[in-house]
């Protein structure tokens, strides 16, 4: 790749190292420049600009991250699309991450131009959650660095082992003067940690802290098919011959390992009864706070190894004890930056169609299906949801139209007053939840699922990408993202003008993404229109 300055007059096609300032607007950075933007640059004075020309040999940001993300991710791991040069990686489900830290170790010390940063081995993930993120630093990377990379990566690097629903047994163990209330709270800290990895206590037994009592509480619900059996001492587990693994033994199991390299949660006892997990918790476990407990449990919820050599690695980072920010178990994960953006799409499907004359056109056939239809079907098959459909001329028509598909209607009544009015109604139904939102025309259904999603991976509003606008040879269309602060300020919309005003008022957040094809600059609004769309498809 050749980065530096380059002269006005030779800069098409290159791309843009740092965003300009124009009287038409700002040229944003990573933009290959067109005649439209040099001219642009040239009328505010600039005779030369910074930016980069792509070598034979070399593979762009985006395709660079997109292909090393995709040999990187296992099983249990969504890749998202790519945007200026990162691509992210979430949790398909709830469960423990698993990564081959050598290789990706060596992988980021192929080329200082890629990078790939994760979470935590071992670490408890919740679905929708950024697990690991692909970076290519400069606007491409040597065609042998990725080459590499994907050799190494062969058979994924990041998965997520899913929790698997069981159904526990708790032994709580009583001394003379143990508080029926201590009983209390140990089994209900314990019933909404199962509960947080998908698993129910179903069955709970307080004995004495006795061996042969607890032996036949084991038994007891061995018998059941309980599994994992936690047993919730009244008095810590110092030795192997203490009550709880004496008792283990009593019962026909064994003790696999007592003691672990983490504080809290020195004194935990694991071992096994046939297929069973028993677990010995240590007394931290009757606190909801993370402890050692939890990354046993975990792991063993999730179908992983908790032997005596996966306990003992865990004393690197197994110091909790003093870190005050440390997560507590069942806290969920909804900062914003660590899970997938929340985005719903909603279609604006309520207009009179003026322009096709007495024809509806959402309703007109396109390839065997109606406009509208084709154009929900697209969002359905992206990762937006909810699908939210603001209806109102024909509206009983175009709801039929679109029967049996998974989409929430809205009726706008006052839809006559212009494309405001369903703006403003369909936004008054979403919920509040919500990161952003597209909103899409319903005769445009020439849009893809695909093009939505890689509208979703561009949006990231902590860094100034709040509106994303598709673009296509330079001239903007639709859908838009908007960023959910943006669509509380569309309920002061009125008219047919949509949300032109509102862009132009938030130029600086807004992203003009150009998505490689002419379908955004398409809505079928007239007969040619949906003629010339007819013979696209062939018919």
């Amino acid at each position: 790749m050749k980065f530096g300055t380059v002269r006005i007059d030779e800069a098409r096609g290159a791309i843009l190292a740092h965003s300009l300032q124009t009287r038409a607007g700002i040229i944003k950075k990573g933009r290959p420049l067109s005649v439209a933007d040099i001219d642009k640059l040239r009328e505010a004075g600039f005779e030369q600009v910074m930016a980069a020309r792509l070598d034979d040999t070399d593979i762009g940001e985006d395709e660079a991250a997109a292909l090393v993300a995709r040999a990187i991710a296992g099983s249990g791991v969504r890749v998202a699309e790519p945007f200026t040069g990162r691509c992210n990686l979430y949790a398909e489900e709830a469960g423990v991450l698993t990564l081959d830290v050598g290789t990706l170790h060596t992988i980021n010390r192929i080329d200082e131009a890629l990078t790939i940063a994760t979470v935590t081995p071992f670490e408890r993930v919740e679905a929708g959650q950024m697990v690991a993120t692909v970076k290519v630093i400069p606007f491409a990377v040597p065609e042998p660095t990725v080459a590499r990379s994907l050799v190494l990566a062969e058979g994924g690097l990041v998965s997520v082992a899913p929790f698997t629903a069981k159904r526990a047994g708790l032994i709580l163990t009583r001394l003379a003067n143990t508080k029926s209330s201590v009983l209390g709270k140990r089994e209900r800290v314990m019933a909404e940690r199962l509960a947080a990895l998908g698993s129910e206590l179903e069955a709970t037994l307080s004995v004495a802290h006795e061996a042969g009592a607890v032996a036949k509480a084991i038994a007891t619900l061995h018998a059941q098919g309980r599994d994992p059996i936690i047993v919730f001492s009244a008095s810590a587990i110092v030795d192997r011959n203490d009550v709880i693994p004496a008792a283990l033994v009593e019962a026909g199991g064994e003790v696999v390992h007592l003691g672990m390299p983490v504080d809290p949660g020195n004194l935990m006892m694991t071992g096994r009864l046939g297929t069973a997990d028993v677990l010995g918790a240590p007394s931290c476990a009757g606190s909801p706070k993370l402890n050692g407990f939890d990354w046993v449990l975990e792991r063993r919820m999730a179908g992983l190894p908790a032997g005596p050599y996966e306990i003992q690695a865990m004393g690197v980072g197994g110091l909790l004890k003093e870190i005050a920010t440390r997560p507590q178990p069942r806290e969920a994960v909804d900062e914003p930056a660590r899970r997938e953006k929340r985005i719903a799409c909603l279609v604006l499907a309520a207009g009179r169609s003026t322009r096709m004359g007495q024809r509806n056109k959402l309703l007109e056939d396109l390839g065997g299906r109606p406009v509208v239809r084709r154009t929900v079907e697209a969002a359905l098959a992206s990762r937006a949801r909810p699908v939210v459909v603001v209806t109102g001329h024909q509206g009983d028509r175009v709801e039929a139209a679109l029967a049996g598909l998974d989409v929430t209607f809205i009726r706008n009544p006052d839809f006559a007053s212009g494309m405001a009015s369903s703006l403003k109604a369909g936004v008054a139904a979403l919920t509040d939840r919500l990161d952003g939102a597209i909103v899409a025309l319903g005769d445009m259904p020439e849009v893809g699922p695909a093009h939505l999603d890689r509208m979703i991976a561009a949006f990231e509003p902590k860094e100034g990408r709040s509106i994303i606008v598709p673009v296509h040879d330079g001239r903007r269309g639709n859908p838009v993202l908007w960023s959910a602060e943006l669509l509380q300020a569309m309920e002061r919309l009125s008219g047919d003008v949509g949300a032109r005003q509102l862009i132009a008022d938030n130029a600086e957040s807004v992203v003009e993404l150009d998505l490689g094809t002419p379908a955004v600059l398409v809505d079928l609004d007239t007969p040619d229109a949906l003629a010339e769309a007819r013979t696209r498809r062939g018919r």
